[in-house]
């Protein structure tokens, strides 16, 4: 079995909302989001709802970005004072998502066989760490020891690693990290173990590289050409280390359009205008419970809902009962919405009152999503 069905096997095991295709009359938005008033949707709660941007909520924080897409077209938008459609926003772990695009590109080109060891020169051969596969990375059931979600700024690895001791290496930082399990078993969400894919997808993109000045350039080219260029989210600006190591677990730039052309990406199933970017199966990986017990509300780089329930061990953003929907989330809210039952692309940027709102921003994007009927056509 080629790597390719392997995944989407895997993938199709699970039951799965379609993925709508984009209308022939509405053209992709690789240079310009064609707009319009939404379908079928309770238009006077849709407005209350958009008038939460801009203003200080004691839940929510402040929304400084608001896009709504449905059938492709952007049906609803607003920025707080001080933002504009061209003002580009930090994703944090939003960033999660797109580096598992990236690593898409790359196994449709043939470069990588997720189920073969990742591996990192840092790592002997005989290092337990060394085995570990790339799907297990990007399901983040590698088994490092590896401390974030609910870790007191103390003890928290992101922190560490992104802004103190391991700032000037993120790498060095990641790879000296130990085993906690064996691979395969417990998931745990690992912002290091993203930095170690985007780490070596750069040196799959570009192997000769030696310098940080050639691997960053590699890097974004690679990014650029590949897909930011050719979906027209030509606002981003991914964040490199000093090493010129692209901080896939937390660091990209864009415009809300921008962000939400990426999910629009993943709501056609990897295909921008015609042409396939991410190999079949992909998005199917992305958005299929990573195979672990303690886990039912993570894919592979995306957050999803829980086939039943709250989920666990942290509770789905989406409790309604569009169980359908996945999510790139970031911290402080930030959030890719892709919606496939309602052939809808929400996102929202800002700055939650606290880590504990989450709850509060799930709820609020249930309202958001349940303003929208089921689509019933493309």
């Amino acid at each position: 079995m080629t790597p390719l069905a392997a995944f989407a096997a895997i993938a199709l095991a699970a039951t799965l909302a379609p993925l709508p295709p984009q209308d022939l009359a509405v053209p992709y938005p690789t240079h310009e989001w064609p707009t319009g008033r939404p379908r079928g949707a309770d238009e006077a709660t849709l407005g209350r709802l958009m008038d939460l941007t801009g203003v200080y909520d004691p839940e929510l924080g402040e929304t400084r970005a608001l896009v709504v897409v449905q059938h492709g077209i952007i049906v609803a938008e607003r920025y707080a004072s001080d933002v504009t459609a061209d003002t580009p926003l930090v994703s944090w772990s939003m960033a999660k998502s797109i580096t598992q695009g990236l690593v898409g590109i790359a196994v449709g080109d043939g470069s990588i066989d997720i189920d073969k060891p990742m591996g990192n020169p840092r790592w002997p051969a005989n290092d337990a760490r060394a085995a570990i596969t790339w799907r297990q990375w990007l399901n983040m059931t590698d088994g490092l020891a590896y401390r974030e979600m609910r870790a007191g700024p103390t003890t928290n690895d992101a922190a560490k690693m992104t802004f103190g001791e391991g700032r000037h290496d993120i790498i060095a930082y990641a790879t000296a990290l130990p085993l906690a399990h064996p691979p395969g078993e417990v998931w745990n969400y690992n912002s290091a173990g993203t930095n170690l894919v985007a780490d070596a997808l750069s040196r799959v993109v570009a192997p000769s590289a030696k310098t940080p000045s050639e691997r960053r350039s590699a890097m974004l080219d690679f990014m650029k050409t590949r897909l930011f260029d050719v979906i027209g989210m030509t606002s981003a600006q991914p964040e490199f280390d000093p090493q010129g190591t692209f901080i896939g677990g937390s660091l990209v730039y864009a415009t809300a359009r921008d962000f939400a052309r990426f999910g629009l990406l993943y709501l056609r199933d990897g295909v921008w205008a015609g042409r396939r970017i991410l190999p079949e199966g992909w998005v199917d990986f992305a958005r299929t419970k990573a195979p672990a017990a303690n886990i039912d509300t993570y894919g592979a780089g995306w957050w999803i809902a829980a086939a039943e329930g709250r989920g666990r061990p942290y509770d789905a953003l989406t409790l309604g009962p569009w169980r359908d929907t996945f999510v790139a989330e970031g911290h402080r809210g930030q959030l890719i919405v892709v919606v496939p039952s309602k052939d809808l692309v929400i996102v929202r940027l800002g700055k939650l009152a606290g880590e504990g709102m989450w709850g509060a921003l799930g709820r609020f994007t249930d309202a958001l999503i349940g303003v929208f009927p089921n689509a019933t056509g493309p």
